[in-house]
């Protein structure tokens, strides 16, 4: 029963979780750049850094098995003098070993019980490794002489190798490297970039704006941009093509029309097929008009225009039309950003429209309800009226060119390009326009213009 909101419901969700080529780039590059970064870690700690520490557990136990022979070797007095020439010159301090020495055991991390584990190998099982002393903080090894027991302190650099420069190294690579990340993904987003603006200005009809740069260094790029500006060539040709072709028509056609208008008004003795000749005539004028406001070109000069004095010029012709009714409810300060020829274009072909079309079947007069509300900095306009409406799988082709819905409306005749018109005019204004059946009776068309503040008198 719901297949369409849950359609729309992954449509949304699918908007929101597509990212930029830019961020999408800058993901992946940035992917790589930290997973060789790892890869080199691990290299390195397995090449470098662990057999780093290995390399200074040796060398610990090499000067305490040499700190311990030498006082194992020496009296008392030449004994006083070894442990201050260490003191001094080797950064080791010894120091007696207490039975209630307050200690903390090494090796909290995996290298540090690697480090033990050496050292305890080269010196015996009774060595005892400690981080910190009596609150005293580095490398403490006990170690026995005899019945004597003994701490030798040693400089906290010894237990691994430094550190701190090879993380500063490493951050800065990472740094660098996402640096690097950003600009490669600029650079290949550049000329997507270029293309989205160019396109936008196709679709706007600003062919010379949409040229590309061809001077570029990569030559996919460069073949992509020679085969874009050809292509904007070719439209800007047949567009003004189109419009030369369509002005000549209007030319060309208008003129025999009017003689022919002149010619029956003087040549037919029968008023009722004179009048029925001449219907025919203007209606024929009418389709040529549309063609040519199809066809306008898409530059417009958006202004601020009064909403409610362009509705009042609009329905004018209708006003004291017997079968339109008009219902308006706008207010007078209101502005919205257009062009005033073509809003009232806009508003002119939707009344033409509801005439036609929008009768209420009850008296076969079009009651036709125009009203303008202000909303989030956006001017909302409805144009209702209370006819049969259309079905509801013909709705979304109201709006192409020469599709006309006469079975379910009435078998008024016309182009088929009135709302046509409408949307590609309120789009140009950078507007939008949606039409739809109203809940209650008729077809309700809904446009949306950009607000003006103020304007000033």
């Amino acid at each position: 029963m719901n297949p369409a909101p849950n359609h729309s419901i992954g449509s949304r969700w699918q908007s929101l979780l597509r990212i930029s080529f830019f961020w999408h780039s800058f993901f992946l590059i940035s992917l790589l750049v930290l997973a060789s970064t790892l890869v080199w870690l691990q290299i390195f700690l397995t090449q470098e850094y662990e057999p780093g520490v290995t390399r200074n557990a040796h060398q610990i136990a090499t000067v305490v098995n040499l700190t311990r022979n030498a006082l194992r070797n020496s009296d008392e007095i030449a004994r006083v003098s070894l442990v201050k020439m260490l003191s001094d010159e080797e950064d080791v301090q010894i120091f007696p070993r207490e039975p209630n020495d307050r200690i903390e055991v090494f090796g909290d991390t995996r290298l540090e019980n690697r480090l033990a584990q050496v050292v305890t190998a080269r010196l015996g099982e009774g060595t005892v490794l400690a981080s910190s002393v009596n609150g005293k903080t580095g490398l403490w090894v006990g170690f026995e002489i005899g019945r004597d027991s003994y701490w030798l302190q040693m400089n906290p650099s010894r237990l691994q190798p430094d550190g701190s420069a090879w993380l500063i190294w490493l951050s800065l690579t990472l740094v660098v490297s996402l640096l690097g990340a950003a600009w490669i993904a600029s650079r290949l987003n550049k000329p997507l970039r270029w293309l989205l603006r160019s396109t936008n200005h196709v679709s706007e009809g600003q062919f010379e704006a949409a040229r590309l740069k061809e001077e570029v260094s990569t030559r996919e790029v460069h073949a992509v941009n020679i085969g874009f500006n050809r292509m904007v060539d070719r439209l800007a040709n047949l567009e003004q093509e189109r419009t030369l072709m369509l002005a000549g028509i209007s030319h060309d056609l208008r003129t025999p029309l009017a003689r022919l208008r002149l010619e029956t008004e003087m040549s037919v003795p029968d008023a009722q097929a004179r009048e029925l000749i001449a219907g025919d005539i203007e209606q024929v004028d009418d389709i040529i008009g549309k063609f040519l406001d199809y066809a306008r070109p898409d530059r417009t000069q958006l202004e601020a225009v009064n909403l409610a004095s362009t509705i009042s010029r609009s329905i004018a012709p209708w006003r004291n039309h017997q079968r339109m009714d008009f219902r308006i409810d706008a207010a007078e300060d209101l502005y919205v950003l257009a062009d005033p020829v073509e809003l009232g274009r806009v508003l002119s072909n939707l009344i033409e429209n509801a005439r036609r079309y929008g009768q209420t079947p009850v008296d076969g007069i079009t009651h036709l309800e125009i009203v303008a509300r202000l909303h989030e900095g956006w001017v909302l306009l409805r144009v209702r009226d209370q006819g049969p409406g259309v079905p509801e799988d013909q709705l979304k082709h109201l709006t192409q060119p020469f599709y006309r819905v006469d079975a379910a409306r009435t078998s008024a005749m016309g182009s088929g390009l009135g709302l046509a018109i409408v949307e590609r005019s309120v789009q140009r204004m950078g507007g939008t326009f949606s039409i739809f059946n109203n809940s209650t009776s008729g077809l309700m068309a809904l446009m949306k213009f950009k607000w003006i503040p103020s304007v000033d008198p």
